[in-house]
């Protein structure tokens, strides 16, 4: 074998190491930017919208009705709901996580307004391009884009015209209501005592405030009957404030003959104690109709469609009746 041959050889053995090299550091280099690309690029399975619910109370039934409702939609609709709220009713602590909600830069909000402290940070979200709706409790001087639930003045006058029904117009109240501050309770106060100033022989001697708590409840309507022992009748505002008028009547032996009872929800605990005679008339709302309803009204304000500026889930009045035909399926 010559010197010349033996060169090219050498020189066709180079070229092939050289090609098998270039082959296999493309193959690499292909490899690690499908890579690249399967990390940077947006995971398609992940939902369109990611939206947050700001509620009262984490550890009450009537709010995990509204979580419940709002959460289902995830079922039907390419959105993902997070439900956030205090463990306990807590403005402060609502606050926070709405003022957390607007830093994360979610794609909407849905926040219980319960006093004029949130119209800064609502106006703030809607500014920095995050749309908001209210629920249960309105703030109609924000910018937000709707509110949907109970028209809680309405509610307060069903209520009203229930109990000058129920009484023929002839009653000495005492009421108890969750807040003296919290918007929705003032209102449901309020529609009741339009209804009943027109009423000559109904007179309302005292009111107090339960923090939305069942024991507090509980302690200032034993209060007040001890105190005003003419008290022929409770109104409360929500359906904690039924559950603890219904315990200080109990602790005072007094009945349903004595007493008339009307308070705000139609919960699992309300309900027995409606059965038990308890309670006489509850104010039925739809927690998680406004729930549900929240997102899909929240995706046509995303889709840039119309929306009214308040949307009243129903309220209806409730009486043993109405349970035992339910319980019957009537």
């Amino acid at each position: 074998m010559n010197r010349k041959t033996i060169i090219y050889i050498i020189l066709s053995v180079c070229l092939f190491i050289s090609i098998s090299f270039s082959i296999y550091y493309y193959t690499q280099a292909e490899h690690y930017d499908q890579q690249i690309d399967e990390v940077t690029e947006p995971d398609s399975s992940l939902p369109a919208y990611h939206f947050v619910l700001i509620g009262e109370e984490m550890d009450h039934d009537y709010w995990r009705l509204v979580g419940e409702g709002a959460k289902d939609t995830e079922e039907k609709y390419d959105v993902f709901v997070e439900y956030e709220g205090p463990r306990r009713s807590n403005p402060e602590e609502q606050l926070e996580l709405l003022d957390i909600a607007i830093k994360s830069d979610v794609d909407g909000i849905i926040v219980q307004a319960l006093s004029d402290d949130f119209l800064p940070l609502i106006n703030k979200a809607v500014r920095e391009g995050i749309p908001v709706i209210t629920i249960d409790t309105d703030a109609p001087e924000s910018t937000r884009a709707s509110y949907i639930g109970t028209d809680n003045y309405e509610a307060g006058k069903l209520a009203g015209e229930t109990l000058v029904k129920d009484t023929n117009g002839e009653a000495t109240i005492g009421i108890i209501t969750g807040s003296f501050t919290n918007a929705h309770h003032q209102l449901r106060v309020q529609g009741f005592r339009e209804i009943i100033s027109r009423e000559e022989g109904i007179e309302v001697v005292a009111i107090e405030e339960s923090n939305i708590t069942r024991v507090t409840a509980e302690e200032k309507a034993y209060q007040m009957l001890k105190e005003y022992p003419n008290i022929d009748a409770l109104y409360g505002t929500s359906a904690l404030d039924g559950i603890g008028m219904a315990q200080a009547t109990a602790s005072l032996n007094l009945t349903n003959d004595d007493l008339y009872l009307i308070a705000f929800d139609t919960l699992p605990e309300n309900v027995e104690l409606m059965k038990q005679g308890k309670i006489d008339v509850l104010i039925e709302q739809k927690p998680y109709e406004m729930g549900y309803r929240s997102i899909e009204l929240m995706l046509d304000v995303m889709e840039g469609l119309p929306v009214e500026d308040a949307y009243n889930t129903d309220v209806n009045v409730v009486r043993i009746e109405d349970i035992i035909k339910k319980s019957e399926g009537l």
